[in-house]
């Protein structure tokens, strides 16, 4: 019992220096790579990748939400094809963006997953935007060092005893300037980050963005290890000083209707220089519990079937869309500790 109350100790002695900065890492076989729901892989493996996407979602509300509410057979049956479809257009990678208490389930993604040979990604963090309805009632009562400590606890033992490990961290985040609980989560991301090494990837809506990267710069943590989402929806001047400082900047709100709109922001950002830190996605699906066979699940084939095209004849070259869809999204999901400020991610 002592030698197990020692390495307790020496575990939570581990844990609270990661939340808090200091050197004090076991090294991670992970580190430098990207860790799907089937396990790690090498960046150079991930291939052409959607980044932001879901396969399932539940607006019910954090208060009431249960794997009950739906028939997990049932949204396999359903979503397979459209991964197999995008599968078919060219897709190796998809990240799914739902978080914890909005219907991630890591169970169906490792299935779904065996089944398609994608490479899907899930993550861990909560969502504070839609005026915190899907934030737990612990998250209003925990600091940011106690929810990092959580999120900390899944990239060390799995998400809610699956075997599944999260591959980057989601948050969402909504008001301008940022809120007390906003503050919190960016403040947890950035420490959980720290940790483990893992992006964050943050629903930035009309919120702070400028204000988001302050919070990263105090935890230690560069520009590098965060993602703009929802970009196209944000002050470009802003986005571009995202850029400029290595944040990750995604366009992903892609649909028939807004192909014109998301070639200029593409088109406008290699103009100026920052091709690179630029990702393409649709935020689409998704099964929905509660409604008649999920509802109305819209697919991830826009990009390929309209969208690259419209690149193509706005002047991108292969190289051009070979780096939005290969190369950038491996670049921003590999993992790799930001230990302070100056530190910076390796590009393949």
């Amino acid at each position: 019992m002592k030698r197990r109350t020692f390495l307790h100790s020496l575990n939570l002695l581990a844990l609270s220096s990661a939340i808090h900065g200091k050197a004090i890492y076991a090294q991670d076989s992970r580190d430098g790579k990207i860790v799907t729901v089937l396990g790690p892989i090498d960046p150079a493996a991930l291939g052409t990748t959607l980044p932001h996407e879901h396969v399932l979602v539940d607006f019910i509300g954090a208060d009431q939400i249960s794997e009950g509410r739906y028939d997990r057979d049932e949204a396999f049956d359903v979503i397979l094809p459209y991964l197999n479809e995008a599968k078919g257009h060219g897709l190796r990678a998809l990240f799914e963006c739902t978080p914890a208490y909005l219907g991630r389930d890591p169970i169906l993604l490792r299935r779904l997953a065996k089944a398609s040979g994608l490479h899907l990604v899930t993550n861990t963090g909560y969502y504070a935007a839609m005026k915190e309805k899907f934030m737990p009632a612990h998250a209003h009562k925990e600091t940011a060092d106690q929810l990092a400590a959580r999120w900390i606890q899944e990239w060390e033992k799995g998400i809610e005893n699956t075997g599944v490990f999260p591959g980057f961290i989601k948050i969402g985040v909504e008001t301008k300037p940022l809120s007390i609980m906003d503050k919190k989560l960016v403040h947890a991301a950035a420490k959980t980050s720290r940790a483990t090494g893992m992006t964050i990837a943050a629903h930035t809506g009309n919120a702070a963005a400028m204000e988001e990267l302050e919070i990263l710069e105090e935890e230690g943590v560069h520009p590098s290890a965060w993602i703009w989402v929802h970009a196209n929806r944000g002050d470009q001047k802003d986005v571009r000083r995202a850029a400029e400082k290595g944040a990750w900047i995604s366009f992903d709100k892609i649909s028939p209707q807004s192909i014109a709109d998301h070639v200029n922001l593409v088109k406008d950002m290699k103009d100026d220089g920052y091709l690179s830190r630029v990702m393409i996605s649709h935020d689409a699906g998704w099964y929905t519990p509660g409604e008649p066979r999920g509802g109305n699940y819209r697919g991830y084939n826009t990009v390929f079937e309209e969208f690259i095209p419209a690149l193509k004849s706005a002047g991108l070259s292969e190289e051009d869309i070979h780096q939005i869809m290969v190369t950038t999204p491996a670049n921003a999901f590999t993992i790799h500790k930001q230990l302070h400020p100056t530190g910076t991610k390796k590009d393949l």
